[in-house]
Order: C-alpha cells, then structure tokens, then sequence
C-alpha cells in the first residue's frame, strides 16, 4: 500500500521586501527555508525564496494552492543573476521609447526581468488618477525584445518608494524598502492622536502619502489617552482647577493650564471635576429607598 503524502505548504517572497505568497509543497519534500523554488504565477514562471515552512495548512486559504515546480538549479540561479543585470538596460530603452512614442507625465521607475528571461515587466507610475494609454509603447518594446513576454504594470507611489529605496524624513533607509511587506490603511486621525502637527511637510514620506511610520505606536496612543482627560476639560489639580490644553500620553501625564500657567500633571494627580460633582450632587440628595423619603438606611439622621 503506498504511503500517504502528507500536506506541505510553503511560504515565499519575490523580493527582498515583499509579502508572502503560498504555494503547495507536497511534491518537493526536501525543500527548506533559504531555497530557490520554481512557480508558476500570472506572470509566467517565477523564482522566489522559500521563508517558512507550513506543515498546518488550517490557516491557509481554503482555495487549492499552486504547486511548486521544482527546487531551483544552480544554473537557474546564475541564469537569474545574468538576467538581473540587463534589467538596467532595459529600463533605459523603455524610457527612450516612451519619449519617442510621446508619452508624457509617466514615470519609469523597473524593469524585471524573470529568471530565465522569458518575461519581462515594466513598472511606471503617474500623477493623474487617470488611465494611461502604452499600448503604443508595448508594440514598440516588443519589437525590440522579441525572446520576452512584455509586460507592462502600474504603481502607486507607495510602490514606488518601495522601489527606489533611498532614505526617508527621518534620515534613515525607508521602511518600505527596508521591512515592509505590507501596506497598513493610515488616516490622519492616526497623526491627531499622537499629537503630531498636520503640516504636510511634516507627516508625508518621501512618497507624498502619510508616512507608514504613523500607524506603529497609534495604538499605544489610543490607549494612553483613554486614561487622561480630554482636550479643553476642566480638572481638579493640586495647583487647583484648570482647563486641559495638551496630553503626554505615553508620560501618562496632561498640561493643565490654571490661572493662566501651565503645569504638567500626572494622570494620578487629575481630579475630574464633573465626576466629583456628580457625586456631591448625589450625596446631597435625599434618600428615596422608601416611599415619601423615610429612610432608616443610616445615611440620614
């Protein structure tokens, strides 16, 4: 009777910064992390790295993950390293087409090749939200490289970063081209609750979008300020009362402006004035525990 073949998934990358695909490992049970895989993706055959191994595919997707073709041969490898090296090259004829062609307001920013060079993508951004027509230029680059399937692909900015490295605001490697695999949703409520000025300049990335690093302490802050009180609220102090005109969240402290100077104070030492009144008002009021207002309860004699 043959032997069961147990259920093997493994996780890749394409890049060296990118998110993890899934594939079916079953079939290459020698494979481990650090290897070079042959799949089979929407662009033709790719190479990628193999990062983890998955023996419980519970968490997958339900759908049939593609199979893995093979482990990648060492003249795969030096096949993919040649072809790397033209990818320069093409980019620079893509870009003297394109003036040709007279597209205008687009940017070329890679060109990759596959591993065997049976594939070749363009990569190109623009401006408007507007779709670009490079039929025209796809002609063009097809003629002048025949041996390859052209295609051509639109970014974001995001993307983009992503692609051309560099530094960021904060002068060191952006992040997007150093660890991230993944963009998060950011909104500028993130930049509001860790008390950061909304001046553009200051809280967009090298991209011109918000800068991813917004999103990593956002919940930190979220947190922090449920403890505090709120912007403009009045408050017990043992400075006395005082209005509330900043927050330190992760200080746990509060600035509380009282007759006209601000102290820093910390969260143990706010006293919420509408709390206290509250209960002033409560303890004053007469005890309704019977009907008519007797009471014997003790809180009134």
């Amino acid at each position: 009777m043959a032997a069961v073949q147990s259920e093997v998934a493994i996780g890749v990358k394409f890049n060296k910064v990118a998110k993890l695909y899934h594939f079916d490992a079953s079939k290459c049970s020698q494979v481990k992390p650090g290897d070079r895989v042959i799949v089979r993706t929407k662009r033709g055959k790719q190479m990628a790295e193999v990062v983890t191994i998955v023996t419980d595919r519970s968490s997958l997707p339900r759908n049939k993950l593609k199979p893995v073709q093979r482990i990648a041969s060492p003249r795969e490898l030096l096949m993919q390293q040649e072809w790397q090296s033209k990818s320069l090259n093409a980019l620079i004829s893509c870009r003297e087409k394109a003036a040709g062609v007279g597209i205008k307001d687009v940017k070329f920013v890679d060109a990759q090749y596959n591993f065997d060079g049976s594939n070749l993508t363009f990569f190109f951004t623009n401006d408007s939200e507007e779709s670009v027509d490079v039929g025209v230029l796809k002609q063009e680059l097809r003629r002048s490289f025949p041996q390859q399937q052209v295609n051509m692909q639109k970014i974001g900015p995001r993307d983009v970063a992503k692609i051309t490295g560099a530094y960021g605001a904060c002068g060191g490697p952006r992040c997007c081209s150093t660890f991230l695999t993944d963009f998060s949703p950011i909104s500028i409520k993130m930049a509001k609750a860790q008390g950061l000025s909304l001046n553009p300049s200051e809280i967009a990335g090298m991209c011109g979008r918000l800068r991813c690093c917004l999103v990593y302490e956002y919940e930190q802050y979220v947190e922090a300020r449920k403890k505090l009180p709120k912007i403009r609220k009045w408050v017990g102090t043992p400075h006395g009362e005082g209005k509330v005109v900043k927050l330190v969240p992760l200080e746990e402290m509060a600035v509380i402006e009282v007759d006209g100077i601000r102290h820093e104070v910390s969260r143990s030492d706010i006293e919420p004035l509408e709390e206290r009144q509250a209960l002033l008002g409560k303890a004053a009021q007469p005890c309704s525990k019977r009907e008519g207002g007797g009471c014997d309860c003790g809180a009134h004699r």
